[in-house]
């Protein structure tokens, strides 16, 4: 195999010889466009295939950046091709973004829901195609479902009747789904959730309505009759009004408490009770209001109001007066004829008389002006009770201590709160709660003594454990200080009695020196030859050392001497 190799490799190096430069220069392009050629075919094979969410493209940009954005809050990487249609990684998470735009209504206006379950099928028959297109859309639509987050499994069922000539005799589209939750999902309670599967189904099957629906779990309750639900839409409405009063109350408590524990400490200051009735109806209120006309407004500055109002002005006014002397004629009619005068007037006839009549006419100008408002929710009362603890403090006697009852526990004095402060209090919760006497608002201030038994006991048990570790400390002391004297007072004594012995030792050895020094002159003098011994003659040589050693370094020998001293 080697030698194959060997000589395989000589052919071309003898055929690479035998080309020429242009011949070897085309053999390298060859090459190279070969290697590019796979590098290139590597890379289109390897980059990732992008399904289309919608099949339909969306030339709205603005329905198109809504969706690009809602797939971004999912954390899914997006692309928008050349004909406008929004692509996704995979089909897993098209089917999923589908449900979810189908949910939340964003699937544009217009765009043709059968694109989103569009599947290309062969078939022969118009029978075998309508199987085929009710079995891909019944596939189709689980596939969505089961790709919801809520979802672990689903089954659907859609019957899709034929069509007759008359309507009257048309059966409706039923759907049929049962879902099984995933753990931890609360879609069986969620009625968006719901409503959510709903609209795929009526997306996705031509012709369904929600009467015709029935969406249930896999224990056959049915989450899709919210005809049902009045009551439980009625207590989420109820617990998210509990919850809004709450939010208003913890507000209101954790300012005041901050006030108030900032002045009085958080120990004195720990009830406080706030309950707020609050008005959740939707109100609409009309007012016509009428006021007065101002003529002169007030002149800024001054210590009083010195403007002019008046109720109206007169816009228009007209008098009319009518005056009428002479006799009461009443004419009968044409001659020969009955007349028609009613008889009371007949005996007034030819009577004298005379008229006045006088008409006065103001028309009146005045302010006016409609206010239309709606209040919801509104505060209907507001009632705080609140307790401030006064202080207490301990009891001392002539000496300064702490005075102690028979029982062991330390006697204290109880200060009440001043019923000024008290009024101080009410009237700064009253500002920060906008207190309004008209609603019923009520703010109660107590001073009522907090029941501080187990802190008396461990403030006593503390104090009298210091005192007893006091004690303690101060006998150990004065054990410590009088060990300390009965030691310096040793070694005084000691030293003292050393140094006695010294001088003892070194006045014997002085007398010793001189009897034997003595008994060398005494020998000298007389002539007799003195034999020392070696123990002598190096004690005379030492000597003679020291002396000579003091004589030359006076300061060295003495800080010798000192240290010899110090030692003993």
């Amino acid at each position: 195999m080697n030698e194959w190799i060997k000589k395989f490799l000589a052919q071309i190096k003898a055929l690479w010889g035998k080309w020429s430069l242009a011949q070897r220069l085309i053999l390298i392009g060859i090459a190279l466009a070969a290697v590019v050629g796979v590098a290139a075919l590597v890379m289109v094979s390897s980059a990732p295939s992008m399904v289309p969410v919608i099949d339909a493209p969306i030339r709205d940009e603005d329905a198109r950046d809504r969706i690009i954005t809602r797939i971004n809050q999912e954390g899914i990487k997006t692309s928008v091709s050349s004909t406008g249609t929004i692509m996704v990684p995979d089909e897993k998470t098209a089917r999923r973004m589908r449900s979810i735009l189908i949910r939340e209504d964003l699937i544009p206006t217009g765009t043709d829901p059968w694109a989103i379950f569009d599947r290309e099928r062969w078939s022969i028959t118009d029978f075998e195609r309508n199987v085929n297109l009710q079995r891909a859309i019944t596939q189709m639509v689980t596939d969505h479902i089961k790709a919801l987050d809520d979802v672990d499994d689903a089954n659907v069922t859609i019957v899709m009747p034929e069509r007759e000539l008359f309507t009257a005799d048309q059966n409706p589209v039923t759907a049929s789904v049962i879902i099984i939750p995933r753990p931890g999902s609360d879609i069986t309670e969620n009625r968006k959730k719901v409503e959510g599967i709903q609209k795929i189904l009526k997306f996705a099957v031509e012709g369904l309505r929600d009467d015709n629906i029935v969406i249930t779990d896999q224990r056959g309750m049915v989450l899709n009759d919210f005809t049902g639900m009045a009551a439980m839409d009625r207590l989420n409405l109820i617990e998210r009004e509990q919850k809004i009063t709450q939010q208003l109350e913890a507000k209101y408590r954790a300012i005041i408490l901050s006030s108030l524990q900032g002045t009085y400490t958080n120990d004195r200051v720990r009830d406080l009770n706030i309950k707020i009735d609050m008005d959740m109806s939707k109100k609409a209120i009309s007012t016509s209001e009428f006021y007065p006309i101002t003529i002169k407004e007030r002149t800024p500055g001054l210590p009083y109001d010195d403007s002019e109002l008046v109720q109206s002005i007169t816009r228009s006014r007209s008098t009319s007066s009518t005056a009428w002397e002479g006799t009461g004629f009443m004419p009968e009619g044409p001659a020969g004829v009955e007349g028609q005068t009613p008889p009371a007037f007949k005996d007034m006839q030819n009577l004298f008389g005379s008229v006045s009549q006088e008409t006065l006419t103001h028309n009146e100008e005045i302010n006016s002006r409609s206010i239309e408002e709606e209040k919801s929710p509104s505060i209907d009362r507001v009632t705080i009770s609140v307790n401030v603890d006064g202080q207490w403090k301990w009891k001392y006697n002539e000496k300064g201590d702490p005075v102690v009852l028979p029982d062991g526990s330390i006697e204290r004095e109880y200060i009440p709160v001043p019923n000024d402060d008290l009024r101080k209090i009410q009237g700064l919760i009253q500002d920060a709660i906008g207190y309004d006497q008209a609603r019923g608002d009520s703010v109660t201030v107590h001073n009522i003594a907090f029941d501080r038994t187990g802190q008396f006991a461990a403030e006593d048990a503390a104090f009298f454990r210091q005192k007893q570790v006091q004690t303690t400390v101060m006998f150990f002391l004065s054990g410590l200080a009088i060990l300390l004297v009965s030691f310096i007072i040793f070694r005084l004594i000691s030293r003292e009695l050393e140094r006695r012995r010294r001088l003892r030792e070194e006045e014997l050895s002085r007398q010793h020196q001189m009897m034997r020094e003595s008994a060398l002159r005494q020998a000298e003098e007389e002539g007799v030859e003195v034999s020392m011994s070696v123990e002598e003659r190096k004690r005379m040589e030492l000597q003679e050392n020291a002396i000579n050693l003091a004589k030359e370094h006076p300061e060295d020998v003495a800080q010798l001497i000192r240290t010899w001293l110090l030692e003993e």
